[in-house]
Order: structure tokens, then sequence, then C-alpha cells
């Protein structure tokens, strides 16, 4: 059930704090003037470099033999990273030869939504409606809901047991004669699940303490008799004899369907399997039923980096890698999943290097329109009083915000560049040019048109 809650701001104090806004205002456009600058710079300086270490890079034929002729060099090579470092996660007793072990952890909790609603009401005044909604999630942190607006959510959530996130990296993996800095090492993301091995003592206590955590929060609870699994019994042969063979075809595979469900329950019993703590493949869960998860419950999932094919471009430097610097100072290695030329990997850091270009150039531009806005809100907040003329002039002045953020944005871009490219820079400042001059004739000319009508 949705909770609702209504604040109002009067005139005096919503003028009061648009004047307030001038300040952020002006930090945030000089904050995106400063992004969008330093994000074209960023770009070119990138561009360079993975264009030197396009034309620098060379093939390591044989990574499983060690080339001196290789010292020093940008290569890129294809083999197995492989490790005999063995990892523990000392908390479970569990672990494994691995390049990395992972532990993720979830909550099952109550979160609380909000969303808003605004009006501007006759003489200036402005009411918010906050409307907060509360449902079950899985999250990364327990929530603390002694918070919550809806008095009948709070201090709705626990947890049965606090854990950690944690991961581990083996020091010494192997890429053929070499090995890989820890930073390519961190690049592997050959994922599969840790088989758990917790020792029955272990599990044993945290499951008494989970049962205590449990009572403590929801109070004791009856315990029912666990059911066995049944062998339904057989049909004698001699009644099956009398049957038809359609029929006879359904009661065998019913009974078929019945042993598997009896021999899943049998398997089931062997396992470490307790009242409140859970074990199946590579998670282990806290709470009375995994299928139907109460606020508290806990789900660990343990995760291992296993060895893999991977492609690496990187300078070396010994019996290992360290990153291509180019001449413009720009730093660069990386480690690619599976087999990949050296080609293939400067033009997928290409693209990922113009998407962050346009990312940011976007960000940018929305921060410098939205410094803009706050600082000429004031004219749209001292109209509030008739809520209808400072919708129109808001409009008004957001359009204008709109524009002028673009033009900036645009003579920005266009002056970041000009020291590297020329033209593409001459060409930005026609554009916003030619719009600076569109958007003036036409306001002259609507200004014509409405002296005319007059």
């Amino acid at each position: 059930m949705a909770y609702t809650e209504t604040r109002t701001v009067g005139y005096g104090s919503r003028v009061g704090n648009s004047f307030k806004a001038i300040g952020g205002g002006f930090l945030l456009f000089i904050l995106g003037t400063a992004l969008l600058w330093w994000n074209e710079g960023r770009a070119v300086k990138t561009e360079k470099m993975l264009d030197e270490a396009g034309n620098a890079y060379v093939e390591m034929e044989n990574p499983n033999k060690k080339d001196a002729s290789l010292e020093g060099e940008l290569i890129c090579g294809t083999a197995m990273a492989t490790t005999e470092d063995s990892l523990t996660d000392a908390q479970f007793g569990i672990g494994a030869k691995a390049i990395a072990i992972k532990r993720i952890v979830e909550y099952y909790q109550w979160v609380e939504h909000a969303q808003e609603k605004k009006e501007d009401k006759l003489g200036g005044k402005e009411v918010t409606t906050t409307t907060y909604t509360y449902s079950k999630e899985w999250v990364s942190r327990p929530i603390e809901s002694a918070q919550f607006k809806d008095l009948a959510y709070q201090n709705k959530n626990m947890v049965l047991n606090t854990i950690d996130d944690a991961e581990q990296y083996a020091e010494n993996v192997s890429f053929g004669a070499y090995k890989l800095s820890e930073s390519l090492i961190h690049s592997i993301s050959s994922s599969e699940g840790l088989d758990l091995a917790i020792a029955e003592d272990l599990l044993k206590q945290f499951d008494k303490n989970t049962q205590a955590a449990y009572e403590r929060f929801y109070g004791v609870q009856k315990k029912e008799p666990a059911q066995q699994p049944t062998q339904q019994p057989a049909i004698p042969d001699s009644v099956k004899a009398l049957l038809p063979d359609s029929v006879k075809a359904v009661l065998d595979s019913l009974q078929a369907v019945n042993d598997s469900i009896v021999k899943s329950m049998e398997n089931a019993e062997n396992k470490k399997d307790l009242e409140y703590v859970h074990q199946a493949s590579n998670v282990l869960y806290f709470g009375r039923v995994p299928g139907s998860p109460e606020v508290g419950d806990v789900r660990v999932t343990f995760e291992k980096i296993v060895p893999a094919k991977v492609t690496v471009m990187a300078v070396v430097d010994g019996d290992t890698f360290k990153p291509f610097k180019a001449k413009n100072g720009k730093r660069f290695q990386t480690l690619v999943m599976g087999k990949k030329s050296g080609d293939e990997i400067i033009e997928a850091e290409k693209e990922a290097n113009s998407i962050i270009l346009w990312a940011l150039r976007i960000l940018g531009i929305v921060m410098v329109i939205g410094g803009l806005k706050g600082i000429f809100g004031f004219i749209e907040t001292i109209l509030k009083v008739v809520p209808f003329i400072a919708g129109i002039f808001g409009w008004g002045v957001g359009l204008v915000c709109t524009i002028v953020g673009i033009v900036w944005s645009l003579i920005v871009i266009a002056l970041a560049w000009l020291f590297y490219r020329p033209i593409l820079a001459i060409s930005l400042l026609v554009l916003a040019g030619l719009l600076i001059c569109f958007f003036a004739f036409k306001g002259k000319d609507k200004l014509k048109k409405l002296v005319n009508n007059g």
C-alpha cells in the first residue's frame, strides 16, 4: 500500500531558493564547460596513442617460448592464462586452484521507492506530493528501515547473517613462458561456479546462529516433521496383464517419474542441507526456504576464475609485461578473452573511445544547459504567482537556455579541437554561427509579425 507525504513551500521561500540556485548554476556551467574541453583533448590523445600502438605492435608468434628480440616491444600474443596458486576463502573454509575466487552476497530486504509530483498553486506556492511504495528485493547491502517514511514499514528489515563481499586473485598467473601483471590478471573474466565443500561442523554452527537470529525477529517456529520419500507400491503383473497397452504405458511413465522424484529426494538428503542453511551448486543460502525467501534471508554466491585462452597487448618487460607509453604520454595495455588480432583490438579500443567521447559530450552539454537554467531560473520563479504565465515564460527561458547551451558547447568543442583538427574545428564554428543567425533572424521575423498584427 502506498504512503503519501505532502510538503508546501511558500512563494517567498521559492524566490529565495531560486536566487541561491544561481551560484550552483554558475558552478554547473563551469564544470560542464571544463568537461567538454577536457573530453575533446582526452579523445584526441587517446586516438593518437592507439594509432601509434597500431603501427608499433608486433605479433608474438610463440608465447610459450621467451624471445629476447621482443624485449621492450609492444606485442600482441595469444596463450592460455594458467596458475598453480591455490586460493582459500578462510571464512567458509573452501577454495580452489584458480586465478581468482569471489564471494558475492545478496540480502532480501524491504526497499523504499519515492516518486515526487510537484504542483504550482495560485499565489506562488508549490505543493510537492511524494508517494512512497515498498517492495521486497534482493540487494547488495542491508537496508536500514528505521528511516522509512511509512511507520508500517519501519524496522521491518533484518538480516540473518552479515557477510562481506570478497575476492582473491592469484599472484602468479602464467601466459605461456611469461607472467601476467596484476592489472592484466584482473582483466580475466572466465568465471565459473565454485563447488562448495563446507565442513559439516561449520554448517551446523551457521545453522544454529541463523536459527537464533531468525527466532529473535520472527519468534520461535513450530517444527514440522520432515516428509520422507516414499516408494509407491508397484502394480502386480497379474493386474497389469488385464489392462490395455495404452494404460500400461501411462502407468510405466508415472512409475518412472515417481522413481526419479524419490531418487532426487534421497540425493538431497545426502547433502549437508540443514533447517536454516542450504547449499546448492555454488550458492549458500541462509533462510528457511530458498524457493520462498523471507526478509532477512541471505544468499552467497561463490565463483572462480579458471584458466582460459586470452590475448595480451602490452610491452615485454623481462618475463612479464608493462603498459605501452605513447609519445604524448598516454599509456596502453589490454587483455581480452579469446584469440584476437592486434588490428581487432585497436579497432575495438577506438570504438570504445568514440563511445566515451560522445557520452561525455552529451553529459557536458546537459550540464551546461542545466547550469544556464539554474542561473536564469529565478525569472520563472518570480512569475509563479500566476502559474499559467510562469509556465509560458519558463518554457521560453528553457528554450533559450537550451539553444545558448548547445551553441556554447559547440564553440567549446571547436576551440578544443582547434589545436588538433583545424578543419573540423572551423566546421563546428561555422555551424554554431549558422545556428545563431538562424534563431536571430527567426526571432526578428516573429517580432515584426507581432508588431504588424498589433
